[in-house]
């Protein structure tokens, strides 16, 4: 029997607000928080409707999970991100202590591992997660923007 809320049920919720990014003209990373099964955050990219280089998905989504919650830890929270992390989000990731990070596509270049950020010891990560669907959103965003420039 399939799971209900399993990584790939709420990576697919974080993919939809990669496409509302998209939709936006915002590069196409979505995010969201979980606590026992329950989204209490979403977000995507702002960075170019704020015009705001910090307002990453991963960013708007701890700020507004920590809102939810009412503190600045997310001890037992999960973020499923359409992308890995970069490293200024690792940092946060990190401060916020997070239990569990599940990212779809891998940065090789500003990715978080790349750049030897480390996460809080307490923090799994599972990297990978529905990786072709958020890669290919990637470079379908990166190809329409070429061609119109």
């Amino acid at each position: 029997m399939i799971q209900p809320f399993d990584d790939a049920y709420f990576m697919k919720k974080a993919l939809q607000e990669a496409h509302i990014a998209f939709e936006k003209g915002e590069i196409p990373v979505g995010a969201v928080i979980v606590v026992d099964n329950q989204i209490i955050a979403r977000a995507h990219n702002l960075t170019e409707t704020l015009h705001d280089v910090t307002a990453h998905a991963e960013m708007q989504a701890i700020t507004a999970a920590a809102n939810h919650l009412g503190g600045k830890y997310l001890r037992g929270c999960t973020m499923y991100v359409t992308l890995e992390p970069c490293a200024m989000c690792g940092g946060a990731l990190y401060w916020s202590q997070l239990s569990k990070v599940v990212y779809g596509a891998k940065d090789e270049k500003r990715g978080y591992r790349s750049q030897k950020v480390v996460l809080h010891p307490k923090t799994k990560v599972v990297g990978g997660v529905m990786e072709a669907e958020a890669g290919n959103l990637l470079k379908r965003f990166f190809i329409e923007k070429r061609n119109l420039n």
